[in-house]
């Protein structure tokens, strides 16, 4: 679609708050308050703390205002393993649209809408897991060309089996990077499903590493809040983290993103790729997020909106939203590039 002919986030916001209206408020600043303790749902568990914590976390932080350089044209592209993409921002992956969003949505559909708008928008597609491996694939068939944009994340399965299998599903359809959201054991929704999921011991953990890398696929966990598991995560030999409480839907009472990613970051940054998720709602956001250590991070919400909002054309209109506010943030902070991004920018 064409810049011009691009539905405003307005407009965007308006009609999917008709498609979601049941489960979602599609509030004007998304963060957790009004949704608190709806799961399924959009909010976060219990006191709806965790959720909010993410985006509070990210507001505290404040930028250094400078106009004294010769930053004007901020460059945000950047690549993740031989992937080109515009700016360092992804999609996070989605299990279930139609349990969190009650919506006319189906789960393929919205996997569909993703993976489109995420390739119109040069940015990877983060895709969700369901207990059913015939669900799975069904994401799986709906990849097509795009295995090279598609990330899937895989339950943490208390069987091996299941988990190599969805692997091999991947594998197949030419997907070069899976991941595993570890802190998924606690989700309310998969005990609603009654689906077999554990917390995962750092020895199994290495043993998925080492499966992945025998497809060719490289692996991300998700869910890391910790320096010590920081720690495991590197040593069993993982390519990426992200810092993440599940958006708050994992563990009540758990501190933002925000607030553990620098410590994290700084003990294992050196060693494997940092990302980040829960509460990034702008470009704005990002840059914060980036001067904090991530490399990358991923956006959940907000892309759920965007893609009930016009389908895969409200994927790149929203990004295209994000990259315009981060090249602004960098410019008024003098930030060339995104290597240029640090600790300098915050005050």
């Amino acid at each position: 679609m064409a810049e011009s002919n691009r539905p405003s986030m307005q407009e965007i916001r308006k009609k999917a708050l008709e498609r979601v209206k049941a489960q979602c408020k599609v509030c004007p600043v998304c963060n957790g308050i009004a949704c608190a303790g709806k799961i399924p749902g959009m909010g976060g568990l219990g006191s709806g703390v965790s959720f909010q914590n993410n985006v509070s976390a990210l507001a505290r932080h404040h930028l250094a205002l400078r106009t004294l350089h010769q930053a004007n044209e901020p460059e945000t592209k950047t690549s993740l393993w031989g992937r080109e993409m515009a700016l360092p921002v992804l999609a996070a992956p989605v299990g279930s649209v139609a349990l969190n969003l009650g919506s006319d949505m189906s789960d393929v559909d919205y996997t569909r809408f993703v993976l489109r708008g995420c390739r119109a928008a040069q940015t990877l597609a983060g895709i969700g897991d369901l207990p059913a491996k015939a669900d799975f694939q069904k994401y799986m068939d709906v990849v097509g060309d795009d295995g090279a944009i598609a990330v899937p994340f895989i339950k943490p399965w208390a069987d091996m089996s299941e988990i190599t299998a969805r692997m091999d599903m991947a594998v197949t359809a030419g997907i070069g990077i899976c991941g595993m959201d570890v802190d998924g054991a606690g989700l309310p929704t998969m005990r609603k499903l009654a689906s077999p999921v554990a917390v995962t011991p750092p020895a199994k953990l290495e043993k998925i590493v080492v499966e992945a890398h025998k497809r060719g696929m490289k692996f991300i966990v998700k869910g890391v809040m910790t320096t010590d598991e920081a720690v495991i995560a590197a040593d069993a030999g993982a390519d990426a983290l992200v810092v993440s409480n599940h958006g708050g839907r994992a563990l009540d009472c758990a501190p933002g993103t925000a607030e553990v990613l620098p410590s994290i970051a700084g003990v294992v940054g050196e060693r494997l790729i940092v990302m980040m998720d829960g509460g990034v709602r702008s470009g704005v956001d990002v840059l914060k997020a980036l001067a904090l250590g991530a490399k990358f991070v991923l956006i959940c919400r907000p892309v759920l909106i965007a893609v009930h909002g016009d389908e895969e054309h409200g994927v790149p209109a929203y990004f295209a939203q994000i990259q315009d506010q981060l090249v602004q943030a960098m410019r008024l902070t003098g930030c060339a590039d995104l290597r240029a991004i640090s600790g300098r920018v915050l005050c």
